[in-house]
């Protein structure tokens, strides 16, 4: 199943739906004490999705064209936003950087968070060197600590689609990374939450990124440094990683920092990254003076 969080253009309220094609079910359309969130429908645990499998097979449910809708963020409210850098061997060469023998972990700060086809946008004083980065995001469906990996993926509750947007002169200036990739909509997700069954190896997926027409990272999840598996057995060791908790697992090489010439979102750029089987996920980009 895929959902997504909706909303009318002309509204701030987003609601949760299931996507079928072209079409979007209101969850609160099928269950009588509905989910209002991802997140809630994630800790309604097993119980709560098939419910909603259960409503979805009679058909009554009324569609709605997804023409209609805007999207927000695919997770809404998460318990936590955790990144990891210099998960990809590429990346961290372009970026002169050492992979260590432990993940780059950093956290991503909610009001970054935000939708497919929103737009973001930051001062001109601030940075004018904004990078792009597709990331895979893994969304965690059960309390785990002290995971072993061979059963790290059956706390998946499903994955998304995630921009790791970076203002790279104040990543390089800074000793931590939590600033120069949270600003306000710097954390595109979505446009869709796909539950972990559609997904038959997160270590197989084609990961890529166009900005302005232009395909500038095209890689495969098989690059990992450190699978997502591997990732949740290091997290759940120091902390439970709890359900709703969000994990972006890193960005491949094809940077625009490391690119000759450099590559950067400018004032009306457009950029989508996207992910096999999940979804393209498009920012548009403004820069204010």
């Amino acid at each position: 199943m895929r959902f997504a969080h909706l909303r009318r253009p002309d509204s701030p309220l987003a609601v949760l739906a299931v996507v079928e094609g072209s079409d979007a079910i209101l969850v609160s359309d099928l269950l009588n004490d509905p989910p209002a969130t991802l997140q809630q429908l994630i800790e309604g645990g097993d119980g709560a999705l098939e419910a909603l499998r259960e409503a979805l097979a009679t058909g009554a449910a009324r569609r709605h064209p997804l023409d209609g809708w805007a999207f927000a963020s695919a997770v809404l409210a998460p318990p936590a936003v955790l990144a990891v850098g210099l998960n990809y061997a590429a990346h961290s060469s372009e970026l002169g950087l050492k992979t260590d023998a432990a993940p780059t972990v950093f956290t991503l700060w909610p009001n970054s968070l935000t939708g497919h086809e929103q737009t973001t946008s930051w001062p001109r004083t601030l940075s004018e060197a904004v990078d792009y980065e597709a990331e895979l995001g893994v969304l965690i469906g059960s309390p785990a600590k002290d995971v072993a990996e061979a059963d790290a993926l059956s706390h998946v509750w499903g994955y998304t689609v995630v921009n790791d947007i970076t203002a790279r002169n104040i990543q390089f200036s800074e000793a931590q990374w939590s600033r120069c990739k949270s600003f306000d909509g710097f954390t595109p997700t979505g446009p869709f939450a796909v539950t972990a069954d559609e997904i038959t190896d997160p270590q197989d997926l084609h990961i890529w990124t166009v900005v302005d027409g232009h395909t500038v990272q095209d890689a495969s999840t098989d690059q990992m440094v450190r699978s997502v598996a591997k990732l949740i057995t290091h997290l759940s060791q120091s902390l439970t990683l709890l359900p709703g908790t969000l994990i972006s697992t890193g960005s491949p090489g094809g940077a625009g920092y490391s690119r000759d010439p450099q590559i950067f979102l400018r004032d009306h750029s457009t950029v989508t990254v996207g992910i096999d089987g999940i979804g393209e996920l498009t920012t548009h980009c403004r820069i204010t003076d």
